[in-house]
């Protein structure tokens, strides 16, 4: 079993050489809505900076970044995982592929080895996902995958002048498990 590489991806660690990559993924204001929210735009030195930094952690709190990059070595997109508790077994993630590589599998295939290690070797026993409900790929992605909708938040998130609402996706370690 590998963690790492399934059969079109593989997740790696950032290295400062990804920061021209982020620096051009970052240009992008709708990919950046569907991400978090539009940011301003950053220098090259700032970008060169974060990607050292980022290259430099280690699963910290149990938090890290990964480059998803298909067999070939093509850099395709990131997941990170966020919000992680150990006491309760819970955890979270981000998922960004380049407009470019969607619907080829990669996001399906990077969050199944994501969840397959935070589930059987850190012992993780749920998963949390917030969507953006405009993000219809997103919505589809997740429930394709077998993710429960556990509830909205009405309004909590803005964007183009306009409030929208917030899905919680869930999973447990159980409902992985019956699926792999």
């Amino acid at each position: 079993m590998n963690y790492w590489q399934g059969t079109r991806i593989r997740l790696r660690a950032v290295e400062p050489a990804d920061a021209e990559i982020f620096n051009q993924w970052n240009r992008d204001s709708e990919r950046a809505r569907n991400l978090d929210f539009v940011w301003p735009p950053t220098s090259r030195a700032s970008m060169d900076a974060w990607a050292q930094a980022e290259s430099l952690k280690h699963l910290g709190n149990d938090q890290f970044r990964w480059i998803i990059e298909t067999l070939q070595s093509t850099p395709v997109g990131s997941i990170d995982t966020h919000s992680c508790n150990p006491r309760c077994g819970t955890f979270g993630y981000g998922i960004d592929i380049a407009p470019e590589h969607r619907r080829k599998g990669y996001a399906g295939e990077a969050i199944r080895l994501v969840l397959r290690y935070y589930f059987e070797e850190l012992r993780y026993q749920k998963v949390t996902v917030p969507v953006h409900s405009y993000n219809a790929a997103s919505i589809r992605l997740h429930e394709r995958l077998y993710f429960k909708l556990e509830g909205t938040h009405r309004r909590m998130g803005f964007t183009r002048g306009s409030y929208f609402d917030v899905l919680w996706y869930g999973m447990t370690v159980d409902e992985f498990q019956s699926i792999s």
